[in-house]
């Protein structure tokens, strides 16, 4: 008798054993399960596809058939390619004049905040570049620009001059692009600002209020600060958006006239795709993946000595 009541005892003490040792462990066990599809899909689309990249990046390699190591060759080649000296510049310029968007979207979003008449018909205009595809913009804005019967060329009739071939001409056609380009990521900026500004802590506006804080100074030492997280994404999207250029490019010039408007993610593409050099193009992607890791490293830092300095 004594053996089976031992024996149910212990079978017993195997089905609680499971239950107990996950009410031990479920403080760890329960984000990582949650946590992991998403690691899972970082590790599979990104992660690994990146060391692949540098990989191929040391081989000449077509696409197709076998691979030769070249080793660091193919970024030796990059550092005396003049084409790959203008995309990096074009990138730069596009880094540079990129910075408007949060500028100009905080603008906005202060403007269309205003409890004023005929605001909300205003703010679904500024609104409206977001959702149009890019092949929309790059469409729209090659008509624009269009010297013979664009709207600049009427604008330019209108007072006797004759508009440029902006598309046409290596020294403005990039910032033209960019121009194109700003108009929906000014779009997206103003949405997030206007997502900040909606979610200001009144108590500490009342504050302000009450020690006197009135136009500029409030936005300044009161509301801006609150606007420390939609800056972040907004201008961290940005920054990603204008190393990663592509689509616009690709629409309205090709990268032409002469490659004067190529950035490294469209040279990137003609390489792999018209001149079957992967190898080249992966250097190029490296590239690329290097200035923006360097980019976002340094301004994430910056941006935690910020918080320290501020939680101190």
């Amino acid at each position: 008798m004594s053996d089976v009541l031992r024996a149910s005892s212990g079978r017993t003490r195997d089905r609680r054993l499971p239950s107990s040792w996950w009410r031990r462990h479920r403080e760890w066990i329960t984000p990582a399960l949650l946590l992991a599809p998403g690691l899972i899909l970082f590790l599979l689309i990104i992660v690994i596809p990146t060391l692949q990249s540098f990989r191929i990046s040391l081989y000449d390699w077509d696409g197709m058939g076998p691979m030769s190591w070249v080793g660091l060759g193919n970024y030796r080649e990059l550092i005396v390619d003049p084409q790959f000296l203008t995309s990096l510049r074009n990138n730069v310029i596009w880094l540079v004049l990129f910075l408007i968007a949060p500028v100009g979207g905080l603008a906005l979003a202060l403007l269309v905040n205003q409890k004023i008449r005929g605001i909300r018909l205003a703010k679904s205009l500024f609104f409206m570049p977001l959702v149009l595809a890019p092949v929309t913009v790059g469409v729209v804005y090659s008509w624009f620009y269009d010297p013979t019967f664009g709207m600049m060329a009427l604008i330019f009739q209108a007072f006797g001059a004759t508009a440029p071939a902006i598309l046409s001409d290596p020294e403005l056609v990039t910032f033209g692009i960019v121009a194109a380009a700003l108009w929906p990521q000014v779009a997206f900026c103003m949405v997030l600002f206007l997502a900040g500004l909606n979610n200001l802590d009144e108590d500490v506006l009342g504050a302000g209020r009450v020690d006197g804080a009135r136009g500029f100074l409030m936005f300044w030492h009161v509301v801006l600060p609150q606007l420390r997280a939609a800056s972040f994404i907004a201008l961290t999207v940005t920054v990603i958006g204008a190393l990663r250029s592509f689509d616009l490019i690709a629409i309205m010039t090709q990268g032409g006239p002469y490659g004067s408007s190529s950035v490294l993610a469209y040279q990137m593409y003609e390489q792999a795709i018209f001149s079957y050099r992967m190898g080249y193009a992966a250097a190029i992607a490296t590239v690329l993946f290097a200035v923006m890791a360097v980019f976002i490293t340094w301004y994430l830092s910056r941006v935690v000595r910020a918080e320290r300095r501020r939680d101190r």
